[in-house]
Order: C-alpha cells, then structure tokens, then sequence
C-alpha cells in the first residue's frame, strides 16, 4: 500500500498544502488518514486518488485574482 502526507496529496489534487488542509476539514467524506506519525498524519494513496476522482469538479481555491490596469 502506497501512502502519502500532506505535501503528496496537495500534489495529486493540483492544490497547495493549505488548501489540502481546508478540503480536509471542509469535505465530510474526504478520507481518513491510516495513521498518524511523529511527521503527521498520512493517508492510503489509492483512497485519495478515489476522491479526487469522485471529486474532481469541486473547485481548487487557486483562482487568479484579476488585474485592474
């Protein structure tokens, strides 16, 4: 089983660290981590990668902010 911590997940879903943070306490059904180590918590890769498939309409929160000249 491959498993991944914050800075992988934000990398699977296209988001920063933060916003994994967000999701995570935003999304009831957003995996729960396997574990938690001295380094965090961590998570099963495949479970993540299901919810973003589930998910992956949801938007990211990278939005641009537009540029008034």
């Amino acid at each position: 089983m491959d498993v991944v911590g914050v800075p992988e997940i934000a990398q699977i879903l296209g988001v920063t660290r933060q916003r994994v943070y967000q999701l995570i306490e935003a999304y009831d059904d957003f995996p729960d981590p396997i574990a938690t180590l001295a380094v965090g918590r961590i998570w099963s890769q495949a479970a993540v990668e299901e919810w973003n498939r589930l998910h992956g309409d949801r938007p990211t929160g990278m939005h641009r902010r537009l540029r008034l000249n």
